[in-house]
């Protein structure tokens, strides 16, 4: 991801005076964004659109003279979502591609500027939007506007069932849109279907309009949606079936555990298990390209190798490269950089997981530097020719134990986290004391916040750090460490919190 670094006089006079560079180191993350070459005709609607689907746009200054406009999100998290989704998946507007990245600024000052009247105006009315107001301009004009007592509950069908697709997926899916309370999944008529409840109408009405036959995964698992009959949806169980959001305190029903079952069997489908399937992933509509944009949907189609940057050259090794990427998936190869340290390329088995680790990565902090993932031109990682100085930069994981996801239909598929401050501990052998585990991490650096052995299984536990940071360093750390009686240490992300 380039950078750009507008002058100050962008704000004073609307000129950017220093011109943009592609050897540009990357910026840190920001909450305004620089857009490049946007059409001359581009209107303010079409810009705010771009950033809609991430979050809230809380300004907009555009510089139509030199095909440039600034975007400010609400927050730094919603905009590095937005380039992490627009890195890989160039964003079109009017058949033209538009190029995103991070300003130095860290929020725009538009109030003294002439010809803000507009921008302003467009901010305003995707406001009123949102806040259920008035309907979404722009859209087919048959289904412009919510009409009076419009169900809050979709009806979804999901047709050409590739790969499995479990209800936290269509939450992630759906969430972009609203709120949702509560959603039932069920199979009926030898398809999988399922019944969503947003918090209001309006949000249901643009989940529709945006989401309606879309794919959410390449060539397959094409989305069908209709307004349900029902306004209200009767949850009583929270499992891989069913939820409430709103209830967390529901059974879970007929002893079964909590998403436990492969969703595959549960269809009755023989299916491979898919990485990326089944994980919290990171998913948005794109209001201007109109497809789907889902990790493993775009970049180059097939391309399992990442390009890894602004690394912390003197403390990152391939082995740390391989237990951090290998959350994700199957790392089957890393290259750190002979002649630029704080680079590298990690090839994984498939590009399903490439596209995987890359949204669950990149923006993390690693060694004191934000980490940066981007799809390689590089089809694969090539290892040094015999006699070639390599420092042992280069390494060959292909038949490494430590793969999390040889095993098809894996519980590890269902296990798939962001990063975070806690961690799940497990394969801990009887002898391992709380204080045992907590020194050990605190031998690491990290400053334990919060510990407790599960109630049912004693083998696990979860163990809260001082920062996501921290914890992404533990894990590369302390995963597979021996901790005696032939138990070796696993460390996951956790979407846990004690």
């Amino acid at each position: 991801m380039n950078s750009s670094t507008p002058s100050a006089g962008v704000y004073a006079n609307g000129n950017d005076s220093k011109k943009f560079k592609r050897d540009r180191p990357p910026c840190s993350p920001s909450r305004v964004l620089h857009l490049r070459k946007i059409p001359c005709d581009v209107t303010e609607a079409e810009i705010i659109s771009l950033g809609l689907p991430f979050g809230k746009v809380t300004n907009l200054l555009m510089l139509k003279g030199k095909s440039q406009a600034f975007l400010e999100m609400a927050s730094e998290e919603a905009a590095v979502t937005m380039v992490n989704y627009y890195t890989p998946i160039t964003p079109h507007l009017r058949s033209q591609p538009v190029y995103i990245q991070y300003s130095n600024h860290r929020e725009l000052k538009t109030d003294n500027l002439p010809n803000q009247a507009r921008a302003q105006a467009a901010l305003q009315a995707v406001s009123a939007v949102q806040s259920g107001s008035l309907a979404l301009s722009g859209g087919p004009s048959n289904e412009g506007t919510v009409l009076p007592g419009q169900s809050p509950v979709l009806r979804i069908i999901i047709e050409n069932l590739f790969y499995p697709v479990t209800l936290e997926v269509l939450h992630q899916i759906f969430s972009k849109f609203g709120t949702v309370l509560k959603i039932i999944t069920f199979t009926k008529n030898n398809q999988f279907q399922a019944l969503l409840q947003y918090a209001d109408p309006v949000n249901a009405h643009y989940a529709k309009m945006a989401l309606d036959g879309q794919n959410i995964y390449n060539a397959c698992c094409t989305l069908r949606i209709d307004f349900s009959k029902l306004t209200s949806l009767n949850v009583k169980y929270n499992n891989d079936k069913s939820r409430d959001f709103t209830r967390l305190d529901l059974p879970t029903g007929d002893g079964q555990p909590s998403l436990e079952p492969p969703m595959a069997a549960a269809f009755g489908l023989s299916v491979p298990a898919v990485p990326g399937a089944l994980g919290p992933l990171t998913i948005t509509s794109s209001a201007v390209t109109g497809r789907m944009a889902i990790p493993g949907a775009g970049g180059i189609p097939g391309n399992s190798v990442l390009l890894v940057t602004n690394l912390n050259p003197d403390l990152i090794t391939p082995h740390g490269l391989f237990i951090l990427f290998g959350v994700y998936g199957d790392v089957h190869r890393v290259k750190i950089m002979f002649n630029k340290k704080e680079n590298a390329l990690v090839q994984m088995a498939d590009a399903n997981q490439a596209q995987l680790a890359m949204n669950h990565l990149s923006g993390q902090r690693l060694y004191g530097k934000v980490l940066r993932a981007t799809l390689s031109k590089h089809q694969a990682v090539q290892l040094p020719r015999e006699g070639q100085e390599d420092q042992g930069l280069t390494k060959d994981f292909s038949n490494s134990p430590l793969h999390r996801f040889k095993k098809p239909g894996s519980k590890n598929f269902q296990n798939i986290f962001p990063p975070s401050a806690t961690l799940h501990l497990s394969n801990i052998p009887p002898s391992v004391t709380v204080d045992d585990l907590k020194n050990l991490f605190i031998e690491a650096g990290c400053s334990v916040k919060a510990f407790k052995f599960f109630q049912k299984d004693r083998k696990m536990a979860l163990i809260q750090l001082g920062s996501v940071e921290e914890a992404i360093q533990a894990l590369i750390e302390l995963h597979n460490h021996d901790l005696g009686e032939n138990h070796h240490l696993r460390v996951s992300f956790s979407k846990s919190t004690i």
